[in-house]
């Protein structure tokens, strides 16, 4: 089996883009770094990839991006980063990092992980928790809104009253398309509350969330009381299940098909039903105040929508536009749908053009990307902008805001009706006036991409000065260091001498390495007195050992004994115990004999001595010396 170093779970709302580039992120910073990767992610064709148990508990940490109920309890006792799914795809490295470096904190830390319950959506914040069981809500929607609005949509292509019986223009196939997509946006309601309801309280939250959505659709409370209604069977039915909680086990069959939906019916559907006269008022109210604005102030109202739209670009707040459109779709406003689509349309289109625009100033990579965007964009898929902004939000976001705001604003003044809730280009047969549509997006996206290449334009240039300004920078600092390695030989000249070479000691302890050593600085007139420093250097050996790794030691000692500053270098035929750093015999020695009062010469010859035997190369060099002269010279030549 397989294992990997880190595994992680990938979820968005839709599960069409984000889960996905989520998911690559990952991986290319894994993989940059090194190490293995699994990601499991969480579409809308289900989740793919799945993580086994034997893989999670072989991890060493679980990286978790998303807004969706990826069942965390699956991660019990194991270190776990738990973000939204954006932060996945604007920061992987660091999220990997954070793994890597051992901060993640583990995941209910003490908790047996036989205990697990089947899911959980216990998230790193109380809001996060809310907004992904909203967003649990909105993925299962949105396909039926989608599916739905398309049909509908596709009836009007054979007359705008080509399903009403009564009409001359009546058509049967029509009649079918508009009845069933109607059916499917009718289910709106319910399965938004019924999946936000379930992400709370799981199966028992989704069957009584079916119920109470349904009872907040025949009220006529809209895509708003079905997400008041959903929160609210979702705590009713936990409350049931903490209430019941002592009751014995053997009625636990008798709570999941009894109690719970019966109970759960009776407290949520009564609290629903007597919400609704409100919520339908607030629902009636809001919808009115959007109409109205749109007749009255369409500018305002478009000018808002390109920006929620190109905001977060498929997040949070562009589903909130989105949503809203889609209600309003649903009673029959065209017009609000059509600033909505051109306002998600515009971002990646503007990436498209922004690379056409500063071909010169864009990454092989990042035209690719601004290629396919083109694609994107034209089946309503803002996601593929996302890689762009991420890399300079506060300049490239309010870019894209405009060019999206420009195409909403121009669809309201062009009068452009758009009856399908997705599909971008591809619904254009039943668009009305859809070549002004297009130029509205058009427009929009040409403007957002042309202040997106003026800029790339302007950092590239920008980049390119600082990178010949660093290389002018880095050949200075390389001629300071050649000067530098220059005088750190004349340095290290003024202390070698070729008498202090010795290339065949004979010695068997450390003592006698150091009586070796104080005879030849008597005889060189280094010192005064050998005993002194025989003294000197166990004294030194005293406080530390001065064996390095590798089977070199270097001992010094100040004396006042010691006449001028130097050093002497021993290659013993046999090793000696040093009790050196890595336990092995020291084989060569370099000693070094510093006058009293003198200590900062003892620290820049220990120094240019230290940057010589840091390369492996230099060692090998030094081992394979002969004589005195070949040490000489490879202590003086340049350290390199």
């Amino acid at each position: 089996m397989k294992t990997y170093k880190i595994i992680a779970a990938t979820g968005c709302p839709t599960g069409i883009a984000h889960t996905y580039m989520a998911q690559e992120a990952l991986e290319e910073a894994a993989k940059k770094r090194g190490i293995s990767i699994k990601v499991e992610t969480h579409g809308q064709d289900g989740i793919k990839n799945a993580l086994t148990d034997e893989e999670i508990d072989a991890a060493d940490g679980i990286i978790i991006a998303a807004d969706k109920d990826v069942n965390i309890d699956r991660f019990i006792g194991k270190p776990l980063i738990n973000v939204p799914v954006s932060k996945g795809i604007k920061e992987p490295e660091k999220l990997i990092d954070a793994i890597l470096s051992g901060n993640a904190s583990v995941y209910k830390d003490g908790q047996a992980k036989k205990d697990r319950p089947s899911q959980s959506l216990q998230k790193t914040s109380y809001w996060h928790t809310i907004y992904a069981a909203l967003m649990n809500g909105v993925s299962h929607m949105l396909p039926l809104v989608v599916a739905g609005g398309v049909m509908v949509a596709i009836s009007f292509m054979f007359g705008i009253n080509s399903a009403d019986p009564k009409s001359p223009e009546y058509n049967q196939f029509a009649y079918y398309l508009k009845t069933i997509g109607g059916i499917a946006m009718n289910l709106m309601v319910p399965v938004l509350c019924a999946y936000i309801s379930e992400a709370i309280a799981k199966r028992p939250g989704l069957i009584i969330g079916f119920i109470v959505g349904m009872i907040a659709y025949i009220n006529g409370t809209g895509f708003l009381g079905g997400i008041v209604g959903g929160f609210l069977a979702g705590y009713i039915m936990l409350g049931l299940a903490f209430l019941l909680k002592r009751l014995p086990k053997q009625l636990n069959g008798l709570k999941s098909i009894f109690l719970y939906p019966v109970l759960g019916i009776f407290i949520a559907g009564f609290a629903m039903w007597f919400l609704s006269a409100p919520m339908e008022s607030i629902n009636k109210g809001m919808m009115n105040f959007l109409t109205g604005v749109q007749d009255y102030n369409p500018i305002l109202l478009d000018l808002i929508v390109g920006c929620m739209c190109a905001f977060d670009m498929g997040g949070p707040v562009n589903k909130a536009a989105y949503v809203t459109g889609t209600a309003l779709l649903a009673q029959g406003n065209y017009f609000f749908m059509a600033g909505v689509s051109a306002a998600c349309i515009a971002p990646p289109l503007a990436t498209g053009f922004a690379v056409l625009f500063g071909r010169k100033a864009y990454s092989a990579s990042e035209r690719s990307a601004g290629y396919v965007n083109f694609l994107l964009g034209s089946t309503h898929i803002t996601e593929g902008a996302i890689p762009f902004a991420a890399k300079k939000p506060l300049k490239v976001i309010p870019m894209l805001m405009l060019g999206s705001s420009i195409a909403a604003i121009l669809t309201y003044m062009f009068k452009v009706q758009v009856p399908a809730p997705h599909g971008g280009f591809i619904v254009l047969p039943i668009v009305k006036h859809a070549l002004l549509w297009v130029l509205a997006i058009l427009i929009g996206s040409i403007i957002g991409g042309f202040l997106m290449s003026v800029d790339q334009k302007r950092s590239a240039a920008k980049k390119q000065s600082d990178q010949e300004k660093q290389a002018d920078s880095e050949q200075k600092s390389l001629s300071e260091q050649e000067n530098q390695e220059d005088n750190d030989s004349k340095n290290l000249a003024q202390v070698f001498d070729i008498r202090n070479i010795d290339c065949k000691v004979q010695a068997s302890t450390q003592k006698e390495v150091f009586q070796k050593l104080a005879k030849m600085a008597k005889q060189n007139w280094i010192c005064s007195d050998e005993n002194e420093v025989i003294k000197g250097f166990i004294a030194r050996e005293k406080l530390s050992t001065t064996g390095m790794e590798k089977g070199i030691a270097i001992p010094h000692t100040e004396l006042e004994s010691i006449k001028k500053s130097s050093i002497a270098i021993l290659k013993l035929t046999q090793g000696v115990d040093w009790k050196a750093l890595d336990g092995e015999p020291t084989k060569i020695v370099i000693a070094m004999f510093i006058p009293k009062g003198k200590a900062n010469d003892h620290l820049k010859y220990l120094s240019e001595v230290s940057k010589r035997l840091v390369h492996q190369d230099f060692i090998d060099q030094l081992y394979q010396a002969e004589n005195a002269e070949e040490i000489y010279q490879l202590f003086l030549k340049n350290a390199g």
